[in-house]
């Protein structure tokens, strides 16, 4: 989860990377049987996992709660796949898709499209364990001392955040009501990238 007021929190690289590594395997198996296979990744309310971890391992589409992504529009992008026998897709789901999760859509497109070997991983869980990322650390020290400093400060109800690469503290209240937005020209480069 990215709050508003700091570009990264603890364990969102650890999280991005988990989905690439794995992601990278999963696509061996779908270019070699040549599956389609939707990947459900963390992001209820958010799809900053999503979109970073999709460009990254190069998937075919990416679906975040932010966009509102109509399944005529994943329709039209699976047939004209199909048309040019192109069966082995990743599609990056963010749990909070708008069309559902990643189970939810893939029976869609069973339906529609018989001549794709659909199959869903849910990663879920798995991102939320594992050894820490270096950069997670090295953030998870920052932010430690940044908080200990602010309470030196004596600083109250506020969050210490990384913006810029620098350490700040950020009002409880401004990080509570306000959301942080996804870049959208990053979808509009995973939509390049696709092609």
């Amino acid at each position: 989860m990215i709050f508003m007021g700091t570009d990264y929190t603890i364990g969102y690289d650890t999280a991005l990377n988990t989905v690439v590594e794995a992601v990278d395997k999963i696509r061996d198996t779908a270019a070699s049987h040549n599956r389609l296979f939707f990947v459900e990744v963390m992001g209820r309310d958010a799809g900053f996992i999503a979109l970073r971890s999709g460009i990254a391992v190069g998937a075919e589409a990416i679906l975040i709660p932010e966009v509102r992504t109509p399944y005529s529009e994943l329709k039209a992008f699976l047939e004209n796949n199909s048309k040019r026998k192109r069966l082995n897709n990743i599609i990056i789901v963010a749990e909070g898709a708008d069309q559902g999760g990643a189970f939810e859509i893939a029976k869609k497109v069973k339906q529609d499209f018989t001549e794709y070997d659909v199959r869903v991983t849910v990663l879920g869980h798995i991102q939320r364990g594992g050894s820490p990322s270096a950069f997670d650390r090295v953030t998870a020290s920052r932010l430690g001392a940044g908080a200990v400093q602010a309470l030196m400060d004596d600083q109250k109800s506020v969050m210490v955040g990384i913006a810029n690469n620098q350490i700040v503290q950020v009002p409880f209240n401004q990080t509570i009501k306000n959301k942080k937005d996804v870049n959208v020209t990053m979808l509009k480069l995973a939509e390049m990238l696709a092609i």
